[in-house]
């Protein structure tokens, strides 16, 4: 038989792991190492070579995007149409389980599939049906505690509640919330895994016929999967002493960043030890990145110490160093990030070869500002701009109602945000005597409230609404406008509302909500004599108008920006990394909580690995985020780059550092420019109509000399010496 069409183009350590005879088999695939292809090949060879059925082998991955891919390219190599072969997500062939074995699986024959937004509103229901106030049982967290009770095979009553009340509730909730759900007839996500693995490991038949049925079972990403994913999958592919003899799993432990929503390293780490006889195969040539960048991210991730190790390689160029521009402040470091895209692009590429990565969504907001008043196009990957934020519209909507009571819309958004009491049964009588007396929901809300025409608890949350309205605009009459916001992120319980609820996306909301002040505080207000406003007016005009102009359409040619955790699995020529700040990245957290500094490291190793030409990190000597002012220090993840695979940038601007003392206190010195001013590059001055600010350039000599000066308020500016009047700070 000719087998050179499954094995063309397989480099040596390729070719090992698709032709290797059956077994337990662990690929320790690098980044860029094609393991995809491994893959795909290793299912041709085992079906061609092997004479496996394609339907005793079953595929399993993350996302519904990879098991396309998958069967695309099983359909191209082999010829076959890959429809009734079991390549999917584990929800997926989870889901198909349950199916076929609705009555054994104890499921109606049509049961529905709840999304994340249905079980949060079924949790609602479940709360009040309890009669539990939400703003104590936050239902997003409810929902993050029953899903993690699933994710580790644990039904309400194998969760142990000690003598702890908070959690015996918790528990209490959970059992409501699989009874309605038992009424419905309905089964959430995390379900999916949890009733097929009960389906298979509880009934001897199906679990033997299974068994039988799938010879050889492939795991893409094996890294990312939780407790109850191996579970299920050592269920399907136990021989009789239970061991997985038919697993072939394919991931990088290098590559594990999702801990922080229940993925387990160790899961990858003990494989060998949990399947005797395991075959480990290192795939590390890569066909991605040049050798610099190559050789940057193993000197980085080389210092985690719990890892299996291996050494990432390429027979391509060097390439170019990773350069480092050192910015004096987050404004300075987005002007140098669009110089350089403007750059690129005027040299004829294309913006989509280039990617803006940070770790928090909250620094998204500057790079948005500095790309819409160049007019480049943009699209913020996997979640929304700044400004379309769910958090940060809540808040802007306070402000809204601040300042205009007949706000309707933003009346509706915010009455019962945080929530209140005020339902919806309520709403739609305040909405009903707004349009029959034709005025505002607001002055709807008075007069109602005047005629006791609510309930008592209904019309006591109301007045309680309408007397915070009021007090937050008389506490916020006579302050700056980032004093404002603050006071209303505060004063409104939004922070203390998204505090309660666990997880990063939680955190980021109140990361959301924080940066909000800094771009208040940011605000330039520039008052328009013919159309004059105040300047709350002026900023939710600007926050309006930046939400209002889209992202670019998904064909059009633009910029990326993601976090470092959306861009796994992506590439592109030129990234930049943005924030290379201790307490940014790594996280704060990371020195709170063992085994997060490794997994940010790995969470910079993959963001390194993203670039394949150019590697451009960026960091700020002083930062304004979450409406604070920080002065951080370099990140220690620069440091732990091998410096000869390190170029320094700091144009105009001459300066010496020690790359070994990143990650500590940051020892800067900068040379006195060739003037008569007195003036030197990166120094701080204060204008008497603009502020402060710092010097970022110099030119000429005497009363023509000129001084760029980039203020915290009023943005860059050119100065003329002689009439600038700058005082140093």
């Amino acid at each position: 038989m000719d087998v050179s069409h499954i094995l063309d183009g397989l480099n040596d350590a390729q070719r090992e792991a698709v032709t290797a005879p059956p077994g337990p088999m662990l690929i320790l695939a690098g980044a860029g190492s094609g393991k995809t292809r491994v893959l795909v090949h290793r299912m041709a060879w085992l079906i061609q070579v092997e004479n496996v059925s394609p339907f005793s082998v079953m595929a399993v991955t993350f996302t519904n995007k990879a098991a396309s891919e998958m069967r695309a390219r099983v359909e191209q190599l082999q010829g076959i149409t890959p429809n009734g072969m079991w390549v999917g997500t584990f929800h997926g062939i989870a889901h198909r389980l349950l199916r076929a074995h609705w009555k054994e699986a104890n499921l109606p024959q049509q049961f529905q599939i709840l999304d994340s937004d249905d079980q949060y509103r079924m949790i609602r229901r479940v709360l009040k049906s309890l009669e539990l106030d939400e703003a104590r049982w936050v239902p997003r967290q409810i929902q993050g505690f029953i899903n993690g009770r699933k994710d580790e095979g644990l039904r309400p009553q194998h969760v142990d509640a000690g003598s702890d009340p908070i959690r015996q509730q918790l528990v209490s909730i959970y059992t409501a919330y699989e009874a309605a759900c038992k009424r419905a007839g309905v089964i959430d996500f995390a379900e999916l895994l949890l009733r097929s693995l009960e389906l298979i490991r509880d009934n001897e038949e199906l679990h033997k016929h299974y068994r039988n049925r799938f010879q050889h079972i492939l795991v893409d990403e094996f890294q990312d999967t939780n407790t109850i994913q191996y579970a299920w999958i050592r269920l399907l592919s136990a021989d009789k002493n239970g061991r997985g003899a038919q697993l072939f799993v394919v991931g990088d432990d290098d590559q594990a960043i999702y801990g922080w929503r229940g993925a387990k390293v160790e899961n990858i780490l003990s494989f060998n030890n949990e399947n005797p006889n395991t075959l480990v195969i290192r795939l590390e040539q890569n066909y991605r990145s040049t050798g610099n960048i190559l050789k940057a991210a193993n000197g980085l991730i080389s210092h985690n110490d719990d890892r299996m190790g291996k050494q990432l390689w390429t027979d391509g160029e060097e390439g170019n160093l990773i350069q480092l521009y050192a910015a004096f402040n987050e404004q300075d470091e987005a002007r140098y990030v669009i110089d350089r895209i403007v750059e690129h692009v005027s040299n004829g590429n294309a913006r989509d070869d280039i990617a803006i990565l940070y770790r928090s969504n909250a620094q998204s907001r500057v790079f948005e500002e500095q790309l819409m008043t160049h007019g480049i196009p943009y699209r913020v990957y996997g979640g929304l701009r700044f400004f379309e934020r769910a958090e940060i519209r809540d808040a802007l909507n306070y402000l809204r109602l601040l300042n205009n009571r007949n706000d309707d819309p933003a009346f509706e958004r915010v009455v019962n945000q945080p929530t209140r009491g005020i339902g919806n049964k309520t709403v739609d009588t305040i909405r009903e005597a707004a349009r029959l007396a034709d005025v505002s929901m607001w002055q709807a809300s008075l007069e109602l409230i005047a005629s006791n025409s609510l309930t008592a608890r209904a019309q006591n949350a109301l007045n309680g609404f309408i007397q915070l309205i009021n007090n937050l605009n008389t506490d916020t009459e006579a302050v700056e406008l980032h004093e404002q916001f603050e006071h209303v992120i505060h004063g409104s319980g939004l922070i203390e509302h998204y505090g309660k609820e666990k997880g990063e996306k939680a955190e980021a909301r109140v990361e959301n909500l924080e940066e909000l002040v800094s771009a208040a505080k940011g605000f330039q207000f520039e008052q328009d004599e013919d159309a004059p406003l105040d300047i709350l007016t002026a900023f939710l005009t600007h926050a309006a108008l930046e939400a209002g102009e889209g992202q670019a359409e998904a064909w059009e040619d633009c910029v990326q920006l993601m976090t470092l955790h959306s861009a796994k699995g992506l590439e592109f020529p030129l990234v930049f990394m943005c924030g290379m700040e201790e307490g940014l990245f790594p996280h704060q957290r990371s020195a709170e909580e063992e085994g997060r500094l490794q997994e940010e490291r790995r969470l910079c190793y993959v963001g390194i690995t993203r670039a394949r030409d150019q590697l451009v990190l960026s960091y700020a000597e002083q930062r304004r985020l979450y409406g604070k002012e920080m002065y951080p220090m370099p990140s220690s993840f620069i440091g732990e780059i091998p410096a000869e695979f390190i170029e320094e940038i700091r144009p105009k601007t001459s300066y010496s550092s020690n790359t070994s003392s990143y990650g500590q206190k940051s020892d800067y010195s900068f040379a006195q420019q060739d003037n008569d001013s007195g003036l030197t590059i990166g120094q701080r001055v204060l204008h008497q109509k603009f502020g402060e600010g710092f010097v970022l350039n110099y030119e000429g000599q005497g009363k023509s000399a000129r001084v760029e000066v980039n203020f915290d308020h009023a943005g860059s500016k050119w100065l003329v010496l002689s009439y600038a009047n700058l005082q140093t700070v």
